[in-house]
């Protein structure tokens, strides 16, 4: 994991490389003002105390002899301002840098690679992770990376750094009194180590809280209709609340953790400037050592020294914290993307429309079939309507066509080519699909519309939008076709947004035409409507429609009975409706509306029956 992250990191060394050029110079820069501040300690006592030792000039530069003390303080005291104003320059360039790298470099990039292949991946992949826990590996674990970045390499570089200058300045003071005040180094280390390991778990932990907390969260938005409506928002608020207190009471175990973690480390390095003080006082009460340069610099350098080991803690947390979120980010772009094309897939450029289920097994679970030994052939611009009860396979069966999933076993033909050696993309661009709950964008209509043909012409979208008899009542919208949607196409009724989805489908022009029972949640009189958009869909079109009402049933030239993933009958309309059966059962108990009605009145003349 260390790897991937230092080679994500490789991906942006440019950035990388200018942070830590800044932060070096920084370290450059606070040694330096020490150490000027340590001369002017030495200079001033040499003044007040003559007979006392010189001091030790850096690099050899000695002020002009004609100087006054004054003039010699002042450079010091200029030097010293000159390297703060310096760091305070540098302390903003390096922010901003870094927040360039991360923001704009690094987050984004992950954003996009992660959002990428979401859009690759398979049903499979969504159908075993929650919404939530998506949601939150695309946005808080990526950014839990980023502490990776600016807390963990680019501070560990700095640390190791700092620690390697801070150690060989203290050795070129005096290397007996550096041995005693880091004799605690080593225990420091250890400590590390272990909390390091402890706190792991931890993180995992809360991670997986917080993904529960955000699935309530969008639960609740989602189904605000049902909470209402069963007037149960104190229960969903107590439910989101226990969620959240569960998040909160494992980040409290995190935080004392790391609170408690990190003073015990400053405990430890205050011990070593007990050690200075008595040892190295001693040094410079005996002349060894000088009270400037020597002392003041060394307790300087042993407080800055103290100060990078104590930030171990916070790059050990952030190791944890960036581990755990980068965990999660790589199990998605690392996902099998399970449906995908073969590297030399057939060619499809004209597609007839023949289809062919040859003994055909799926389960959505290994061991649990929903579809068994289906098989079938559909010719050319022929309607075939799917029946069967809840959890027959109806829609397992449309979602093979276009290969959201593969089959267990046996294979789906169109035009004699197993779909499995197509080009995914060429072979969804010869299958239109409506689905049961239709999906609109917050987009225009006309966006809406030609989301199945981005290039598609003014003409083109009106000519699908009349198909689909969904042109008046866009004409009559406030933009007519620029109108812009609510979410969902929350502001459209059911059969508007419907029709919208049929234009949608109608657009692309698609030989193969999938229809997941589009009539189910509509009323009578707009189902009259949908259904004409439908005659105009399925014409020269290979057609399958999953339907229940037998005012869509009759459009279909064969109907296929599915009962436990089996097919258990198939015929026209009338061939079954009076055959002893399921759908002849289903048909008599249906008496929904008028038409249905006629249609048994005129075909079966079982009215009393059916009542």
């Amino acid at each position: 994991m260390l790897g991937r992250l230092l080679g994500l990191c490789w991906q942006h060394r440019v950035g990388c490389l200018q942070v830590l050029t800044c932060q070096l110079l920084l370290l450059t820069l606070g040694l330096a003002g020490l150490s000027f501040t340590g001369l002017g300690i030495d200079y001033l006592r040499s003044i007040l105390e003559p007979g006392t030792p010189a001091p030790r000039w850096l690099l050899g530069l000695r002020p002009p002899a004609d100087w006054t003390p004054m003039q010699v303080v002042s450079a010091i005291a200029g030097a010293v301002i000159t390297a703060a104003i310096l760091r305070a320059g540098l302390t903003w360039l390096s922010g901003v840098t870094l927040a360039r790298l991360v923001h704009r470099g690094l987050v984004a990039d992950l954003q996009a690679a992660v959002y990428a292949k979401l859009q690759r991946l398979s049903f499979g992949f969504f159908d075993r992770q929650s919404t939530g826990a998506i949601l939150n590996r695309a946005t808080g674990d990526i950014q839990s990376i980023r502490t990776f970045v600016d807390t963990v390499l680019i501070q560990s570089v700095v640390t190791v750094v700092s620690l390697g200058l801070y150690m060989s300045y203290m050795l070129s003071i005096h290397g007996g009194l550096t041995f005693a005040c880091l004799a605690t180094l080593p225990l420091l280390w250890t400590a590390c180590i272990i909390f390091s390991r402890a706190v792991h778990p931890q993180y995992v932990h809360g991670r997986e809280l917080f993904d529960r907390m955000i699935l309530t969260l969008a639960e609740c938005v989602q189904g605000v209709n049902v909470i209402k409506g069963f007037a149960r928002e104190r229960e969903m608020a107590a439910r989101f609340e226990t969620d959240n207190r569960a998040v909160k009471a494992q980040q409290q175990k995190i935080f004392w953790r790391v609170s408690t973690f990190s003073p015990a480390l400053d405990l430890l390095t205050q011990v070593n400037l007990v050690v200075l003080f008595i040892y190295g006082g001693k040094l410079v009460i005996d002349g060894v050592l000088p009270l400037g340069t020597g002392l003041v610099v060394f307790a300087g350098l042993l407080q800055q020294f103290s100060n990078q080991v104590s930030m171990t803690a916070q790059i050990a947390n952030g190791v944890q914290e960036s581990l755990t979120g980068a965990g999660r980010v790589f199990e998605i772009l690392d996902a099998p993307l399970g449906v995908q094309s073969p590297e030399r897939p057939q060619a499809l450029p004209v597609c007839r429309g023949a289809v062919r289920f040859e003994h055909v097994t799926f389960d959505y679970i290994e061991g649990n079939s929903v579809l068994r030994g289906v098989d079938f052939t559909v010719a050319p611009g022929e309607c075939v309507a799917i029946v069967g009860e809840t959890g027959s396979g109806k829609s397992a069966l449309l979602s093979l066509l276009p290969r959201f999933y593969d089959p267990a076993a046996g294979r789906v033909l169109i035009d004699g080519h197993d779909i499995r050696t197509l080009d995914v993309q060429e072979l969804r661009r010869h299958v239109g699909m409506v689905f049961q709950e239709s999906f609109l964008f917050s987009d225009t209509v006309a966006a809406n519309i030609g989301f199945a043909k981005t290039d598609a012409s003014p003409e083109e979208l009106i000519a699908a939008a009349r198909a689909a008899r969904a042109h008046d009542f866009i004409m009559a919208l406030p933009e007519g076709y620029d109108t812009v949607l609510g979410e969902s196409g929350v502001d459209l009724s059911g059969g508007q947004r419907q029709r919208l989805a049929i234009a949608r489908a109608l657009l692309a022009n698609p030989s193969i035409l999938l229809l997941d029972d589009p009539t189910a949640a509509i009323d009578p009189e707009t189902e009259h409507e949908i259904l004409g958009a439908i005659e105009n869909a399925i014409a020269g079109r290979t057609t399958f429609v999953v339907a229940h009402r037998l005012s869509t049933l009759k459009r279909a030239d064969r109907i296929i009975v599915l009962q436990q993933g089996r097919i258990v009958a198939a015929g026209t309309h009338q061939e079954l409706l009076h055959r002893e059966g399921a759908y002849r059962r289903a048909a008599l108990l249906q008496m929904v509306d008028d038409e249905s009605r006629a249609l048994l009145v005129e075909e079966t003349g079982q009215v009393e029956a059916a009542l």
